[in-house]
């Protein structure tokens, strides 16, 4: 029913919290396949991929270009792209399930796509009058790629995908969706119930957008790494089902 499309560039920790949320997804057979799309990973990215059970594409292509790629490759009608550190709250399967099924009863397919609502931060020190006005300054602006898309392959395909000449491929796509669904009479892109609770991994994602996708700042750090390490659990996504329970270390 649904592909999940990953983005990732040396993202090994950010990844794993993303894969653990997928798991009741692919248990109800709501995620029926998971793409990482990888853009030369230097770190355990693929190894997390691997012992997760989903499919790793790598490529040094740009962003745009890659994440086309997995859509080609893609056995749902429907797509969900997430960045590496997005968490969903518990009710995305049913929410996301429920979009599906709303965009089927009102043959609404061909032309459906939403993003999952913003959540602040529940620990956060910000005051509440601040976050209220952090998030209606949001919804002005529409979502953010940290919000995920779901939309359908027909679509998608039909909107012309993500595009090489925008400097933030993801971004450039949701500007257009919410310009399509402007034009429609529709105040914004749908926006699905489930929320979002965490989302990581932009300082890299920055510096992967840079030309020849160096991961590296100017100063020449890498990415941040633990000395620590970090040791996770992941549930095996392969056909949809739970295969085995791996513990490994990152970092």
């Amino acid at each position: 029913m649904l592909t999940v499309i990953i983005p990732t560039k040396n993202h090994e920790r950010a990844l794993v919290p993303t894969l653990a949320m997928l798991v009741p997804g692919a248990m109800s057979g709501t995620v029926s396949q998971v793409i990482v799309v990888d853009g030369g990973s230097t770190d355990a990215t693929a190894q997390v991929v691997d012992i997760a059970g989903c499919e790793i594409m790598t490529s040094t292509a740009p962003l745009a270009a890659r994440l086309r790629s997995a859509v080609a490759a893609a056995r749902g009608n429907w797509l969900m792209f997430l960045r590496p550190g997005v968490v969903l709250d518990a009710a995305w399967v049913e929410e996301a399930t429920r979009v599906i099924e709303n965009a089927v009863a009102r043959q609404t397919v061909a032309s459906h796509a939403a993003a999952f609502r913003k959540s602040a931060a529940p620990d956060t020190a910000e005051p509440l009058w601040r976050q209220v006005l952090a998030l209606f300054s949001a919804a002005l602006r529409g979502p953010h790629p940290e919000q995920g898309l779901m939309i359908s392959r027909q679509f998608y395909e039909r909107i012309g995908g993500h595009r090489d000449d925008a400097a933030d491929p993801e971004a450039e796509l949701l500007r257009r969706l919410g310009l399509v669904a402007a034009a429609a009479d529709r105040r914004r892109l749908t926006e699905i119930g489930a929320a979002v609770l965490a989302a990581g991994g932009e300082r890299e994602r920055q510096r992967d957008r840079r030309a020849g996708g160096d991961v590296r700042d100017a100063a020449g750090h890498g990415p941040e790494r633990s000395d620590r390490g970090c040791l996770v659990a992941l549930v095996r996504l392969t056909d949809a089902s739970v295969s085995c329970v791996a513990t490994i270390r990152v970092g």
